[in-house]
């Protein structure tokens, strides 16, 4: 189940997206200012969101900027504006798609899907983007803004399965099965001490953690 936020400031245009979108199997998270938006993308990645560029405060196109600094989730502008100048701002911030309003859901539905679909494609292709991590699993490269990090076969496999799965949090249990290939063991810190070789590689070049622990539950990769 994809994940989108919805990012508008108008009580009863959000709900009738966040609706739409839910009778069609998604699960939607809303907000209604910038700050709540890179809040809740902080919290829970999104797979895709979707910006009203006229928004209180901080607009829809720092917001865009920011989150594009950060990864590359899908972001469709969602304005009343419809200028080609305002469509050029969005796109240049980093905006995938643009929708004008007045808009009919189905128009919208249809852009949704097509944007995730381009993102699984630039996934299947071999590029896994966390933020400024970048994993090319056909050839186990990986790079931190730009630095090339070494890491062992066991380092690589963990790596990549908490990044194919970025935003989600992931139990130990979990992690030692799909990693390690059998079960879990209670007395085991085997994913805690290999967790704690990926930070200090990933980390060499002073950049902050991309890998988060969630007490008593497990671990999540999502960019600041």
């Amino acid at each position: 189940m994809a994940r989108v936020l919805v990012v508008e400031d108008e009580p009863n245009i959000a709900d009738f997206i966040r609706r739409g979108l839910v009778y069609k199997g998604y699960e939607v998270d809303t907000a209604a200012s910038g700050e709540d938006a890179l809040e809740t993308a902080r919290e829970r990645l999104p797979d895709l969101v979707i910006l009203d560029l006229m928004l209180p405060g901080m607009d829809g196109v720092e917001v865009c900027r920011r989150l594009r600094a950060a990864d590359d989730v899908p972001i469709i502008m969602l304005t009343a504006r419809d200028a080609l100048s305002d469509k050029v701002e969005g796109l240049e911030a980093g905006a995938d798609d643009y929708v004008t309003k007045p808009f009919q859901f189905a128009e919208l539905l249809a852009r949704v899907r097509a944007a995730l679909r381009r993102k699984e494609a630039r996934t299947d292709a071999g590029v896994i983007s966390v933020g400024d991590l970048t994993i090319r699993p056909l050839s186990r490269e990986v790079l931190r803004n730009g630095r090339e990090v070494q890491l062992s076969a066991r380092e690589y496999d963990l790596l990549e399965y908490l990044a194919r799965h970025a935003g989600q949090v992931l139990s130990k249990e979990t992690l030692f099965e799909k990693v390690w290939g059998y079960d879990f063991e209670v007395e085991s810190d085997a994913v805690k001490v290999y967790v704690s070789y990926l930070r200090k590689k990933l980390n060499a070049g002073g950049e902050p953690d991309l890998i988060h622990s969630i007490r008593g539950v497990g671990y999540i990769v999502k960019a600041h």
